[in-house]
Order: C-alpha cells, then structure tokens, then sequence
C-alpha cells in the first residue's frame, strides 16, 4: 500500500510521528511536503495528495494542517477525493465503513501523536461496507459531476 501525505508549516512537526507510524506498518509513504515549518499555504499540498491519488501514484493520502479543517476541505474539490477530518478513532473508522473515505485529515493542534496513530490505524483496518451506502457513494459522484439529480 502507498499513501501520500501533505502538510502545511502547521503539521510539519507531526509528519514525522505519522510516517514512522506508517512505515512500521510496511506502507510506502509518498511525502508530498512541505519542507519547514515556514508559513505556506495548505491547499498546495492538498492538490499534490488528492492528484497522487486520482492518477494512482497513491492509494490513500492523509493530510495535516492545524485543524485538518481547511486542508479536508480543499482536497475534497478535487473530483473522487472524500477526504474526512477526523479528531477520534471511531469516526475514522465509519468513514472508511460507510463513506469509503479516501483521504483522511486531521489537526496538528486538535490531536497529538499517539491519537494521530489511533485514528490512522482504525482508518487503514476499517473496510467500505458497500451495500446502501454504495447507492450514496454513487450519488456523490454524480453531484460531482453536477448530473445528480433527485
């Protein structure tokens, strides 16, 4: 598995306890950036992920800015990016179970190390339901394309 993860100057410091998480699972981290904590702005990296991941260079991507607000938001207008910020392990896993998030965003400044692992491994160990939640996922994708009509 290949996961690509972006983060702006925010969650530069909390990048490094991910990919020595991720990397002690045997997934391939694709390290989209950015290089310091110097002030930039978190869209960059959210296009870089939500493209590794629609051009198959990444399976999953998780991003990191202060909240994972502002970095979930801009990776989910790329088109096939469901990017969910999650601060607990619960919800992380149900958006994998219900929504087959893709992406997974949270905040250097609402969760710490040892939650950040939490939330990816219930993230990874969690699998798409299908089913009902299929039809909904289906329909996202026609509001994306702005054909979902009801």
């Amino acid at each position: 598995m290949k996961i690509a993860i972006g983060y702006d100057h925010v969650g530069y410091i909390l990048k490094q306890d991910v990919i020595e998480f991720l990397a002690q699972q045997n997934i391939t981290v694709i390290d989209f950036g950015t290089l310091s904590t110097d002030r930039t702005d978190y869209p960059i990296y959210a296009n870089r992920v939500a493209h590794s991941i629609n051009t198959n260079q990444a399976d999953l991507g998780i991003l990191i800015c202060g909240t994972g607000i502002g970095i979930s938001i801009a990776a989910n207008k790329c088109q096939g990016i469901r990017a969910v910020v999650c601060s607990d392990p619960y919800s992380a896993k149900l958006s994998r179970e219900h929504n087959n998030t893709n992406v997974l965003a949270f905040g250097s400044r609402v969760v710490g190390s040892e939650l950040a692992k939490m939330i990816i491994n219930e993230w990874l160990t969690a699998k798409f339901e299908g089913g009902r939640h299929q039809r909904r996922i289906e329909q996202i994708q026609l509001i994306e394309k702005g054909e979902f009509h009801e």
